[in-house]
This record gives C-alpha cells, sequence and structure tokens, in this order.
C-alpha cells in the first residue's frame, strides 16, 4: 500500500470516524440526525480537500487556511460537520504532527484571528452566551485588532470552555492519548469506538456541556465509563444519547485528530488479512 499524503490521511481520518459505530450520540452509519446525515460528513471530508493540500504545501496561514475549509464545507445543506476537526487538523497538517503544530500555533498572528473569527461567523457552532469575544458580535473582530490577539491568543482565552481550543494550549494531549488509545485496541472501527468511549469517560465533553449543562455532560463521562467497565449496554447508551438528543461533538473532533496522527504512525484502519 502507497504512503498516504497528509492531505489524504486528515480526509480519511474525518471519513474513519464517521464510519465507526456505536459511538453514542454521534451521526454514524447506523443513525442520522434530522437536519445532518451521515452524508454530509462525507461530503465534508472530501470537499476539504484543497485547504489539506493547501496545508500541506505551507501555503497560506492557519486562520485562512480554517476559513477556507469551511467556505469549501458549506456546499451542503447540513450545517456545521467539520469546524473543531479543522481547528485541529489544518495545523496538524501543516507541521506533519504534533511538534510541528505547536509551533505552527504559536506563530499565528492577528490576521490569522481574524480570518477564524470570520469563519467562525459562517458555521452555526454553539457558543457559551456572554463572554467577551461574542463571535457573533462584529465588534469582537475590532477588539482583536486592537489588543494584537493571534489565533493562540484566541485557544488560551477559549480553552477554560472548549476542549478543541484546550488541544492547542495543551500540547495536544488528548489527540496525542487517543492515538495511544488507538494503537492499544488494535486495528478499525472498534478500535475507533473504543477510543472514542475512552476519551469520553475521561473529560466531560464540552459541547455538550454548551448545549445541556455540565451535569448532563459530568453523566454522559460517567454512563461512558461504565460502558467500558461492562456494566452498561453500549448500544442502550447509544440510544439514550441520541433520544435526548446529547452529542459528544468535541470528543469527535479529537477523535478525527488522533486517527490523522496514528493514520501516521502505522495504525491499520483496515483489520482484513488481519490475525
Amino acid at each position: 500500500m502507497r504512503i498516504l499524503t497528509r492531505a489524504e490521511r486528515a480526509q480519511l481520518a474525518m471519513v474513519l470516524e464517521v464510519s465507526a459505530y456505536p459511538k453514542p450520540g454521534n451521526v454514524d452509519r447506523c443513525h442520522d440526525y434530522p437536519d445532518t446525515q451521515l452524508e454530509h460528513f462525507l461530503a465534508s471530508a472530501i470537499m476539504a480537500r484543497p485547504a489539506f493540500e493547501s496545508a500541506e504545501k505551507g501555503e497560506g496561514g492557519v486562520g485562512k487556511l480554517i476559513h477556507q475549509a469551511v467556505e469549501l464545507t458549506s456546499g451542503h445543506t447540513g450545517g456545521n460537520t467539520h469546524f473543531g476537526a479543522f481547528i485541529l487538523l489544518i495545523p496538524l497538517v501543516m507541521g506533519d504532527g504534533i511538534p510541528g503544530a505547536l509551533r505552527a500555533a504559536r506563530t499565528t498572528t492577528v490576521e490569522d484571528a481574524l480570518e477564524f473569527y470570520k469563519a467562525f461567523g459562517k458555521t452555526q457552532v454553539r457558543v457559551i452566551p456572554s463572554h467577551e469575544l461574542d463571535v457573533h458580535d462584529p465588534a469582537s473582530l475590532e477588539t482583536i485588532g486592537k489588543r494584537g490577539m493571534t489565533l493562540y491568543d484566541l485557544m488560551l482565552y477559549s480553552a477554560p470552555r472548549d476542549m478543541v481550543a484546550r488541544e492547542w494550549v495543551s500540547g495536544f494531549q488528548m489527540t496525542r492519548r487517543g492515538a495511544d488509545l488507538l494503537h492499544a485496541a488494535g486495528c478499525g472501527r472498534q478500535a475507533i469506538v473504543t477510543a472514542f468511549l475512552s476519551l469520553l469517560a475521561l473529560e466531560p465533553d464540552t459541547f455538550i456541556v454548551k448545549k445541556h449543562g455540565p451535569e448532563v455532560a459530568a453523566r454522559t463521562m460517567e454512563k461512558a465509563r461504565e460502558v467500558l467497565e461492562g456494566i452498561r449496554d453500549l448500544q442502550a447508551f447509544d440510544q439514550e444519547c441520541i433520544d435526548k438528543g446529547i452529542n459528544p461533538g468535541s470528543i469527535a473532533d479529537i477523535i478525527i485528530a488522533s486517527i490523522y496522527i496514528a493514520l501516521g504512525e502505522g495504525w491499520k484502519w483496515d483489520c482484513s488479512g488481519t490475525a
């Protein structure tokens, strides 16, 4: 098998994440949400290719490329499918791994921050209201410019409330842990589900916090741990999350980044032909 380009690995990571099942509460091959379907996620993985190719070539800043990825994937009606994944994948592709991604993140500019906020404003990403830098307030762009805030500064500002932003300032710790879990769990879709549950059991998903509050996020984390311990049924947990609209979207974004890293380290997504 030929070695994949970084852009191809990023696309494959997006496809593999949404294809694995059951990942409690999230869209996968077994169930959709009313306005967002499996096909929307698959389409985004295809449409994002030019942004990943530019990132691999080092053409453009991180913020501009995240903005480009959002615009490229706006050609379907499924809403935001991969915004958080782009925040992680673009620097990882640019930097060819975590050390390089950290360098790319820490050398971002004010222009990167402005491009990112423009991209954010084009998504349907749920945010916690009343914070000073409100993505839905045009005055925030002026504030960013006046303060000279870089994109890294924005992630530092958002990190206490958003686990995807926290990856930038923590050294991609959960991304690294997810990749290690994939290696430990073996090959294929079941390894993805195991890694997903393990990360969900580790830390409350901040997308759930924004949508349902911290108590629901904490209880979801506990239930994931109970599944791993064998005292709760995975299928039943999945259905409960679907019924209540509890979707761990931030963990899904991080798992995509983890798959990207693991693929570059030789992790096998195809179990056929293995003992």
